[in-house]
């Protein structure tokens, strides 16, 4: 191994290493990170290297150093119980920061083609970038593994494709280049569909859910857009796409002790992380119950396990029903509907009677964006039924309160 090897192999396992460890961390996978690069990484540097010692030829390296590294991934994912294409993820982008280091060094210390190297740097760090973004977006939007891998491997062919469609001179010929990236990227297709497939043919409640039981609760800032009302999303945070804003959760646990609420009724108790912000709040006051329901087996089966393992239990009726068909005893003091938007409004309808007239209603995602919740609550002011506050987070909370309540008077003799 001359110099320039010895350097380029050096500089490429540093920062494999430092980029698995960090994308490691971030993820929470427990997986040893010396190991995941030696073996994803430090076998597809070894079956690159391999390839080069057979063909002087460059085009083919890159499938003979993927087929090695597929092989460390299948080794990691056997020996951590952690999901193949996790590992895939995180090793697409190590692999991808080697590439980008394997053709700076070339590019400060071989004498020709330095045209090549200088195109291959630039795209090799364009694509690090933007699986890097992309991996950040997987964790925070909770879209599927492999899917990182999956454009890796589109955006490597198509790269490989362009760097032999460059003017090279006459001693590589474009052809091999081209079929070779062709394979590769064909193959990232392939992925992509099997991926996708796979991920959406589940519901999305248990996308999350299973998120969640991998990966555990990760604050990261909200990921809804901008909206005129709430023009900086990014300054609220969140631990997944359907439990309300960490602010409201904190809120919600405000009220309970402001208010002192003897009776609230939550519909969509998801992950039960919001059943739990009310329920410290009665932890709090002493007293009250929460009855709350989750029409999704599956999902009431999660949120069970939590609210049994949190202490908060006694303050809790967790029920395995639609939230149309629950029936309620008593005066309903914090109404919160929080299930599926679609039937909001039916929802408030529907348990209004019951609710207190000095009692207050919260509808969650009722921002402008999302459109049916807020329509409702609005329909239901301008009949006269209650009165409404548009709260301005970023995915929206109405708080409203009968009409009624709201449009008492007190007689002479009761003001001061």
């Amino acid at each position: 191994m001359d110099g320039t090897s010895s350097l380029e192999f050096v500089a490429g396992i540093a920062s494999a290493y430092a980029c698995v460890r960090a994308d490691l961390g971030r993820r929470r996978v427990k997986v040893n990170a010396a190991l995941a690069t030696a073996a994803v990484v430090g076998l597809a540097m070894a079956g690159f290297g391999f390839a080069a010692s057979l063909t002087r030829s460059e085009a083919f390296r890159p499938l003979v150093a993927f087929v090695a590294g597929a092989l460390g991934v299948l080794l990691v994912a056997s020996a951590s119980k952690v999901s193949r294409l996790a590992i895939a993820d995180i090793g697409s982008t190590a692999v991808c920061l080697v590439a980008a280091i394997y053709s700076f060094v070339l590019l400060l210390f071989n004498p020709a083609p330095q045209r090549l190297w200088a195109i291959a740097f630039a795209l090799a760090v364009i694509v690090f970038v933007f699986l890097w973004q992309e991996g950040r977006a997987a964790m925070q939007w909770q879209r599927p593994e492999g899917i990182v891998c999956a454009e890796f491997l589109v955006l490597a062919g198509l790269a490989e494709i362009v760097y032999g469609f460059a003017p090279s001179g006459p001693q590589l010929a474009p052809t091999p280049f081209v079929i070779a990236g062709a394979i590769i990227a064909l193959a990232g297709g392939a992925l992509v569909v099997i991926v996708l497939r796979r991920y959406f043919g589940t519901r999305e409640e248990h996308r999350v859910i299973s998120h969640i039981a991998d990966w555990g609760d990760s604050l990261q800032p909200e990921y809804t857009p901008a909206t005129p009302e709430c023009p900086h999303p990014e300054r609220w945070k969140m631990y997944d796409t359907m439990t309300a804003e960490v602010e409201i959760l904190e809120f919600l646990t405000t009220l309970v002790t402001t208010l002192k609420p003897e009776l609230i009724v939550e519909t969509g108790t998801f992950s039960g992380i919001s059943t739990l912000a009310l329920a410290r709040g009665m932890e709090k006051n002493g007293f009250g119950r929460i009855i709350s329901c989750e029409f999704d087996p599956k999902v009431y089966a999660k949120a069970k396990e939590r609210i049994d393992g949190s202490g908060l239990g006694k303050w809790i009726e967790l029920r395995n029903q639609s939230s149309l068909e629950m029936k309620v005893e008593g005066t309903i003091d914090l109404l919160f509907s929080d299930s599926d938007e679609k039937i909001r409004e039916q929802e408030v309808r529907t348990f209004l009677p019951q609710v207190n007239p000095n009692g207050l209603i919260l509808m969650h995602d009722a921002g402008s964006h999302y459109g049916i919740v807020r329509k409702g609550a609005l329909k239901m002011e301008q009949e006269g039924l209650v009165s409404v506050v548009l709260v301005p987070t970023p995915r929206g909370l109405v708080i409203a309160q009968k009409s009624r309540a709201r449009g008492a008077v007190a007689s002479p003799g009761q003001v001061a």
